[in-house]
This record gives structure tokens, C-alpha cells and sequence, in this order.
């Protein structure tokens, strides 16, 4: 059964910066000290956008001492891939359907 694409995180994942975040975290767990680094994003800029993040439910927060480590959430991402995956397979099972105009 085709399901449709989650329109929230998609927009989430739109952002150039939340995208670069998603990457970054799926090669390591990191902590907005090493964000700030990696993206040189302001540190207020990158919380509003970690928020962003953690509201669609792609990251999840650890805290560690003063620090707040944020790490990806996989399944996720699987799901929309799988998503995605069956969108691909229904535009190609209707290559030939057309409708006809009235």
C-alpha cells in the first residue's frame, strides 16, 4: 500500500543547515559545541534548528553532564526512504496509465 511522504519531515530536512546536521549525525553522536564547529552556525542559530529537529522526531537528545550530545534517529530516515521507495515503485507500475481527457 502507497503511503504518503510525511510533509513535516521532508520540510525539516528542506533546510540546507538541518541537512548538514542530519549528516554530520549519521557519522557520530555529537554535541552542539562540535555543531557549532562543524557548521559554524551561531550557537542560538543551531538550537532553534536542533529544536526543529528533535520536534520532527529526527534526533534525539542525550544529556552528559553540561552538555546536551544529539544523535540521529535512524528508523527514522528508514521510513522515509521506505516511503519514498514505494512512491518509485507506483510511479513506475503506472508509466502507462493515462487519463483520458474529457
Amino acid at each position: 500500500m502507497l503511503t504518503s511522504v510525511d510533509p513535516d519531515v521532508i520540510r525539516v530536512l528542506g533546510d540546507p543547515l538541518r541537512l548538514k546536521i542530519v549528516t554530520l549525525l549519521a557519522r557520530e553522536t555529537l554535541c552542539t559545541t562540535h555543531l557549532v564547529e562543524e557548521t559554524g552556525a551561531k550557537q542560538t542559530n543551531l538550537s532553534n534548528h536542533m529544536k526543529i529537529l528533535r520536534e520532527a522526531g529526527v534526533v534525539e537528545t542525550e544529556p552528559c553532564g553540561r552538555y546536551v550530545y544529539y544523535k540521529l534517529r535512524p528508523e527514522v530516515l528508514v521510513g522515509l526512504s521506505e516511503q519514498f521507495a514505494a512512491l518509485a515503485a507506483s510511479a513506475r507500475d503506472a508509466v502507462e496509465n493515462k487519463r483520458a481527457c474529457p
